[in-house]
């Protein structure tokens, strides 16, 4: 598991996984399940953005505006009903943000319905850690994309690798190649250039 992945996951203790399964009226142990598949999509999306240097940048500059939340504190208020997760899911996948829920409702268990209301709840999350880490490391918007390189490699290699390239695969080859690659960079931009992430 990525270190992005992971530093989200352990924010995620059983009262807040308890929380997130009665807003979603499902089992915590399938609430659970359902994090544990979509942190590393919501993660590797943002990751496969950051790899042009426009999409670098755009994520950078998201980053920066979320850097120095409390991880805590965002949870809260996205168990409240609060935060921008669909604003967040929408930059992060463009039109492919429906096949996200539909795909981890599938791998999950929960349905398209629920996944797409975890992934919304996800998103702040996900982004508040991105922001603290990327506030750490330094480096720019190079250093983002550096840093984000290496966690897509490490969802790539893990478990979660074949559910994510479901859902980024573009083109519908079956595999995440360049032109994948530039239509969800191309989305990013287009988001980024309507509004900040």
């Amino acid at each position: 598991m990525s270190d992005l992945t992971n530093q989200v996951l352990s924010h995620l203790d059983p009262a807040s996984i308890e929380a997130i399964a009665t807003q979603l009226g499902i089992d915590p142990s399938q609430a659970e399940a359902a994090i544990q598949q979509a942190v590393p999509v919501v993660v590797g999306g943002l990751a496969r953005n950051a790899q042009t240097d426009a999409g670098a940048d755009a994520l950078h500059q998201a980053a920066q505006d979320h850097a120095g939340v409390d991880i805590g504190s965002v949870l809260g208020s996205v168990l409240g009903g609060g935060g921008d997760g669909g604003a967040i899911l929408g930059h992060i996948f463009g039109d492919r943000q429906g096949q996200a829920a539909q795909n981890i409702g599938q791998a999950s268990g929960i349905g398209a319905a629920n996944a797409g209301a975890l992934l919304s709840m996800l998103a702040p999350i996900v982004m508040a850690a991105l922001g603290n880490m990327a506030h750490r490391a330094g480096g720019g918007a190079g250093g983002l994309g550096d840093l984000l390189g290496r966690e897509l490699q490490s969802i790539g290699q893990g478990r979660h690798g074949g559910l994510l390239g479901s859902i980024l695969d573009q083109d519908g080859d079956g595999q995440l190649g360049l032109s994948d690659l530039l239509k969800v960079g191309s989305q990013m931009l287009g988001g980024a250039a309507r509004g900040r992430v």
